[in-house]
């Protein structure tokens, strides 16, 4: 880890998010700042990018997005970061971890994520910095498990799961509870993968 800019927080509650950056082979995961409100809220309005979303985002609903994140750092230590490319250029999107708000049958728990912008899909940006994600949920902040859920037709998302080492049980699909019952996109599948699992995936 190497130390960041300074960060963007929520001056109004004087809340500031966790101020380190990893970095990996290509790509660097790093606190957020003011210029990417506006790539980061061009990817939410993506159709492509929100397909197994309920719907694309506006630009207030892509902010408040960025100050929830910023509320998770400054509660748990940890969360979503922004992910740029180490050769330059904006942001690409956002890996990290986070602490669902919701309850499910697997709650209490630690769950991963990933949103790219579509440009940059295909190169396998998102497996290389949910691996260093993982990395840190698993050494740094020492984790037992750590979780991800997508809708069964996420065929993209689940390919880099299991990629990740990540195993799915059909005994753990669950209807998402952040989603209105009967609605298309409520059954989620869940993938899991803990500490001992991670390290024999690393070698």
């Amino acid at each position: 880890m190497v130390p960041a800019p300074e960060p963007l927080g929520n001056r109004r509650r004087g809340m500031r998010m966790a101020a380190f950056t990893i970095e990996t082979a290509r790509l660097r995961l790093r606190p957020w700042c003011a210029a990417d409100l506006t790539p980061f809220a061009a990817l939410n309005a993506d159709p492509a990018v929100m397909e197994h979303f309920p719907r694309p985002l506006d630009r207030g609903e892509s902010d408040a997005i960025v100050g929830r994140i910023a509320e998770h750092f400054e509660q748990h230590g940890f969360g979503f970061w922004a992910v740029e490319p180490k050769d330059g250029g904006p942001l690409i999107g956002m890996v990290g971890l986070a602490v669902p708000r919701w309850t499910a049958p697997f709650t209490p728990c630690v769950e991963i994520g990933w949103r790219l912008a579509a440009a940059h899909w295909g190169r396998g940006y998102a497996s290389e910095a949910a691996a260093a994600a993982l990395d840190h949920g698993f050494g740094a902040l020492g984790l037992a498990e750590i979780v991800a859920f997508t809708l069964p037709r996420n065929h993209r998302s689940r390919a880099v799961m299991q990629r990740l080492g990540m195993r799915r049980s059909a005994a753990d699909d669950f209807d998402h509870p952040g989603v209105p019952a009967g609605h298309p996109m409520v059954r989620h599948v869940l993938y899991r993968i803990d500490a001992a699992t991670w390290r024999q995936t690393k070698g």
